[in-house]
């Protein structure tokens, strides 16, 4: 059951359920400037009255109620029919309110149907002691069907307020429940009821976009026009925007519909959909951009607060939704900031930084790439300076947070993408930046061995342990295939020293891949071994370490394959005529090292070649994004 208690929280909190029954402690949303609630209460008789009548009639109502067992609860109801409308519980919620909040089950489901057509329209709008109907502790819980019953019994209660003002649909869209935002938007008149208003309409958007419920979002600031002059809001929405990276990737056809298009002799290729948050931001930033200068700077810079620094405790604006987006690396939100308002680049935060200091400092390529888009004015960006002396090259010379690591394999590859930005910065700034020292008296190159002495000893370590391990496995496929060599299936004729099936193609096929085999496996011995006593000087870890391991992975796979292909092959010398269902069979089960090998190794390996080779598509890419 949902227990809406008495928690302070502001609209902008979050609650997650904490426990089976989604027992929640309630968000209370201040507003001094209303006087409370009074809670249309049930009737407490029972739970003010005997105790042993509440547990004999209470405990069990209760207990019929969260599971769903309506039988039960009808013998109970037919012998005393108030109780549909007395609380049972010390939160004074009736068996609505406990079914409504209940998990979602076919049985609860059909509990409740029953229990709304035995009452009253009045009865649905009974409150619990914390102002929550029935409908509210529903559309906390997400239970659609239940809500759609209630609401078809009596609408009434989709505008009554619960817990500190907030309405059913603010319930949802707080507890991300979005085909219960969907329902009670759809049947709310575009929250035009009377108890609605500005405020709460825009902690319904707030909340829409904090759960990536970005189609209920759209339709409310396009119904609502009037939500758009509220420059809070925008700044809060924009906020939120800045930090959904992952919302404003397109939308892309599936599979199937490119298939049908090629089928039918249409255009081959497809058009990506832009994602309802982008098309929300577009919205939101058109407003926006049309204010006065004075006021876009202070949404962008967004709220102060109260920064702790070696100095002591100051006013900084950490939320700047601009260097937020940056850190995020949500690029199509800084493009659509920039192509209304291109003087945004020189923004700096409160280090001094521009989002280009921070792409670099996050190891956001795409934003970084920006500065190919800007002309001559990157040449002006790239030397600027933090107020700690530090250049773009000094803030790419210190380690990446682990977190970028992610998709790359390897310690080894790691210090190879760390080496690429800094080779790439290092192009980038004028050359006499290079050398320049920071407060710290640091020069970048000697700040990235510094901070990157930890990364090579792991990936020196990384790259031996890989290689050892290759090369037993290649050294054990030599000893094997260098053996087979001299004792071909069949054997040999003991005069002539020929082989008996010599004109079976199978042999010659056993003969040919066994030898490749040990020429593959050698050459990936050799390379795995030429790793092991190789410098791991931090120029190594660019290209020779990586394309050497490229290499031997490659060649050991091959040997593999040639390997199983010669000990497939001799198999049909032997087997023939009414047998070959065995050479056959030894085949499908020859490849399974094959296929178990490509699935556990071929990523390192593809890895790798893409670490190394098309890494350097990283920067300066050929598509513009910025004006197209």
């Amino acid at each position: 059951m949902m227990n809406l208690t008495d928690t302070n929280l502001t609209p902008a909190t979050s609650l997650n359920p904490l426990n089976h029954h989604l027992q929640q402690n309630q968000i209370m949303v201040p507003i001094s400037h209303l006087p409370p609630l009074v809670p249309n209460l049930p009737c407490a008789d029972l739970i003010e009255g005997s105790r042993e009548d509440y547990i004999k009639i209470g405990v069990p109502l209760y207990e019929a109620s969260i599971k769903g067992h309506w039988k039960a609860a009808k013998a109970i109801l037919d012998k005393k029919p108030e109780l549909i409308r007395w609380a049972i519980t010390e939160n004074y919620e009736t068996p609505l309110h406990i079914a409504a909040s209940a998990e979602s089950t076919k049985c609860v489901e059909e509990f409740v149907e029953n229990l709304v057509n035995l009452m009253d329209k009045k009865d649905l709008e009974l409150q619990n002691r914390t102002c929550n109907t029935a409908l509210s502790l529903a559309a906390a819980a997400g239970n659609v069907k239940t809500a759609k019953i209630m609401v078809k019994k009596n609408r009434a209660v989709m505008e009554i307020p619960g817990s500190n003002r907030m309405m059913p649909l603010y319930m949802a869209a707080l507890f991300a429940k979005t085909d219960m935002v969907r329902y009670l938007y759809e049947n709310s008149q575009k929250m035009s009821g009377d108890f609605w208003t500005h405020e709460n309409r825009g902690w319904v958007l707030q909340k829409c976009v904090e759960a990536d419920i970005f189609d209920v979002a759209l339709k409310i600031v396009n119904d609502r026009t009037e939500l758009s002059a509220k420059k809070r809001l925008l700044m809060d929405v924009l906020l939120l925007l800045a930090q959904k990276t992952r919302a404003f990737k397109a939308i892309k056809p599936n599979y199937m519909s490119r298939i049908i298009k090629s089928i039918f002799g249409l255009k081959i290729g497809y058009v990506e959909k832009e994602s309802e948050a982008l098309q929300l931001l577009r919205i939101i930033w058109q407003k926006i951009s049309i204010m006065p200068k004075n006021e876009i700077d202070d949404i962008i810079r967004g709220p102060p607060a109260e920064v702790k620094t070696p100095a002591g405790i100051m006013k900084g604006y950490p939320s700047r939704v601009l260097f937020l987006a940056a850190k995020m690396g949500n690029t199509k939100f800084i493009l659509e900031l920039i192509r209304s308002y291109p003087d945004i680049i020189w923004k700096v935060d409160d280090k001094g930084q521009t989002i280009f200091h921070i792409a670099v400092k996050r190891r956001h390529a795409k934003i970084y790439n920006l500065l190919y888009e800007i002309g001559s004015m990157k040449d002006l960006i790239t030397p600027l300076k933090d107020k700690k002396d530090n250049n773009m090259l000094h803030l790419v010379a210190r380690s990446a947070k682990p977190k970028r690591f992610q998709n790359v394999s390897g310690v080894a590859l790691q210090m190879q993408r760390e080496l690429l930005w800094f080779k790439e910065v290092e192009q980038m700034i004028p050359p006499n930046y290079r050398q320049r020292k920071n407060k710290d008296g640091e020069i970048p190159h000697d700040l990235f061995t510094k901070k990157h002495e930890r990364l090579v000893a792991q990936g020196e370590e990384w790259m031996k342990s890989t290689a050892s391990q290759c090369m037993v496995v290649g050294t054990l496929i030599s000893t094997i295939v260098f053996a087979a060599a001299f004792t071909l299936p069949g054997g040999y004729n003991q005069n002539s020293g020929i082989p008996f099936f010599r004109q079976k193609p199978s042999l010659i096929v056993f003969a040919i891949s066994d030898a490749i085999s040990l020429i593959f496996s050698s050459t990936s011995v050799l390379m795995f071994l030429s790793i092991l006593t190789s410098r791991y000087a931090e120029r190594d870890f660019l290209e020779t370490l990586p394309k050497k391991l490229m290499f031997g992975l490659a060649t050991l796979f091959l040997s593999i394959f040639t390997m199983m292909v010669a000990f497939s092959a001799s198999f049909f010398v032997l087997y023939t005529r009414n047998l070959k269902w065995v050479p056959i069979i030894i085949t499908g089960l020859a490849a399974m090292p094959v296929i178990l090998f490509a699935i556990l190794q071929f990523r390192l390996l593809g890895d790798v070649f893409y670490s190394t080779y098309r890494s350097r598509y990283l920067f300066k890419p050929k598509k513009r994004i910025l004006y197209f």
